[in-house]
């Protein structure tokens, strides 16, 4: 349940070289010009590349946040396009000789990237990048509205495609709640976690550009403890081991420990504990959002 808020090199030349021997005559070199000295200092004068970056096309430009990044358009021998420049903040400045470049400019985990022509004979207008991004801030509860500690939930945050394997992409894991993340607009598959067990809930939500999204996920799900004791509201008694299953006979958790905790998705179980020689038992049910202690107590 969810409650939401609003980037060849062909030798051909060589190919048909001939092999020069003693009885080739060469052709006279009858003149010589000169590179003209102004085309030269043109192709090896730098320019002025100044670049902004906007949320939205009617946004101001951002002043703080972003990664800026120029590639060369060819790859290195890695395959990858080499790093020739970057910079952190808002508005960047590059000084680029004239050439193609790949600009791609970061913020969070939204970026956008554009082809970029430094000309020989002419300044370069200023570059405006639309990131066409948002924020999203994630939440959960338990039942309607019991808080769950931040140290028991995590979110993981995956692209809202299904891919050829049948698996969504992850872009981000064991994000914490309340974390603004930066996302370029779109849909995206989000899965909150409470605890370890089985207390899972998934849900799509829609991140809008230049916008907050503020999502709160609603769990079924609440704390449980366990403890064996002689008398009840007596002392836990050590050296117990527990196995937890649900109505169907499947184990979802077990613990060695006289005083486990342990978050459950709600529904019907049986709490079962082994201490020494002896096996004890008790059926339970978990209602989402009340927490509670189960005692087993010895016959």
């Amino acid at each position: 349940m969810l409650a939401a808020g609003h980037v060849s090199f062909a030798q051909e030349a060589f190919e048909t070289f001939k092999q020069l021997n003693s009885s080739t005559k060469m052709p006279k070199i009858k003149a010589f010009t000169a590179p003209d000295p102004a085309a030269l200092a043109a192709m090896t004068q730098t320019r002025s590349v100044k670049l902004e970056a906007k949320l939205t096309d009617k946004a101001p430009p951002m002043n703080a946040g972003l990664s800026w990044r120029v590639f060369s358009p060819i790859p290195g021998s890695d395959g990858k396009l080499p790093l020739l420049a970057s910079a952190e903040g808002g508005s960047a400045d590059f000084q680029l000789a004239p050439g193609d470049y790949f600009v791609n400019v970061s913020f969070g985990r939204a970026g956008a990237t554009k082809k970029l022509t430094v000309a020989v004979d002419k300044d370069v207008d200023t570059q405006v990048m639309v990131l066409n991004a948002g924020g999203l801030s994630l939440s959960a509860t338990s039942g309607t509205d019991t808080q769950i500690s931040d140290k028991q939930l995590t979110f993981d945050i995956y692209s809202s495609e299904m891919a050829e394997n049948g698996e969504r992409r992850l872009m981000l894991a064991d994000i914490r709640p309340n974390t603004i993340v930066r996302l370029n607009a779109g849909t995206y598959h989000v899965v909150s976690e409470y605890g370890s067990i089985n207390a899972v809930v998934r849900a799509d939500i829609k991140v809008e550009a230049g916008e907050l999204t503020e999502a709160t996920i609603q769990h079924r799900a609440s704390q449980v403890s366990f403890k064996l004791v002689s008398d009840e509201g007596g002392e836990a008694i050590a050296d117990t081991a527990w196995s937890i299953v649900t109505s169907g006979g499947d184990i979802v958790a077990e613990s060695v420990s006289a005083f486990p905790v342990m978050v459950l998705s709600e529904g019907q179980y049986t709490a079962i504990a082994r201490n020494k020689d002896e096996i004890f038992q008790k059926d339970f049910e978990v209602v989402a959002g009340v927490n509670q202690d189960v005692e087993l107590l010895l016959d």
